[in-house]
């Protein structure tokens, strides 16, 4: 699959990573960092790719992660994982964090899975109330 940095691509992504979560609960994997990058990436998944893709990605708790850690189901816990994907198109395209288009990405989550609630909506409307 062809990286770009548009809500097309994100809609693609996000559906790889749950059908990805569900390939690995029938071969009763792990579905973590390391294993969803040596699934899309094969060979090219190499450490340093890892490594790269895990320092990029910025968790409000401002914890380290790292290539084992579990990732949450896509539709239930999507912060994590918009984050997961954050990392993987800035890495991938060579760009830094903020130059990916994170409301294209959360357009593209609502796009994926319709019947959840969409990210950072209404956020400031909420702030306000």
């Amino acid at each position: 699959m062809k990286i770009t940095n548009d809500e097309k691509c994100f809609v693609q992504l996000w559906l790889q990573l749950e059908h990805t979560r569900r390939l690995f609960a029938g071969r009763y994997h792990r579905f973590c960092i390391r294993n969803i990058l040596k699934e899309w990436y094969g060979a090219r998944a190499t450490d340093d790719f890892i490594w790269e893709v895990c320092n990029s990605i910025l968790l409000p708790e401002e914890v380290p992660v790292y290539g084992f850690d579990v990732l949450p189901p896509p539709k239930l816990w999507p912060r994590k994982n918009r984050e997961f994907l954050r990392a993987v198109v800035a890495v991938v395209l060579d760009i830094g964090l903020r130059k990916v288009n994170l409301k294209a990405l959360d357009r593209a989550y609502s796009i994926a899975f319709p019947r959840c609630k969409p990210i950072n909506v209404n956020k400031r409307k909420e702030k306000e109330k």
